[in-house]
């Protein structure tokens, strides 16, 4: 039951997070480009990041089904920015590391990006479409032929 709150995305992120922040602390390495470009383009992907897993947490809700990975989803969500992504909630995530990465001015923090894609994929995307192709056969085959699992 633990392991359900624990063994969650938002608890990875915010691990990759602070490995991120330990790194632009104790071992400063900055692309030089200055804080405002830093800031700006944090914020920018940091903002994105937020509003896309936020889209799609009221596209699940309106659809009235589970945004928890470890949960059965009861209804297979296509619509909103389930269109441009069959994981929008992990785009944000990623958005949202490599925003804090660009903000912290943390470069070599910038190798955790593709590990924490790494990371989601196994601990969590690839057993819900795994599910997701049990409980909805057909039309999962064809959502997932239509729409990227990334972008």
């Amino acid at each position: 039951m633990i392991r359900k709150w624990i063994d969650i995305p938002p608890v990875w992120l915010l691990a990759f997070l602070c490995l991120a922040y330990w790194q632009a602390r104790n071992h400063p390495v900055g692309l030089s480009f200055g804080p405002v470009w830093a800031d700006l383009l944090g914020g920018l992907f940091v903002g994105g990041g937020l509003l896309l897993a936020a889209l799609a947490l009221i596209e699940l809700r309106r659809n009235r089904t589970s945004f928890m990975p470890h949960d059965e989803a009861a209804q297979l969500v296509t619509g909103g920015v389930f269109k441009l992504s069959r994981n929008p909630i992990y785009v944000g995530d990623v958005m949202i590391l490599l925003g804090i990465i660009l903000y912290l001015d943390a470069v070599l923090s910038l190798a955790l990006v593709p590990i924490f894609v790494w990371v989601v994929e196994k601990r969590f995307i690839e057993k819900e479409e795994v599910r997701l192709q049990r409980k909805f056969v057909a039309r999962y085959v064809r959502y997932s032929q239509q729409t990227r699992r990334w972008l």
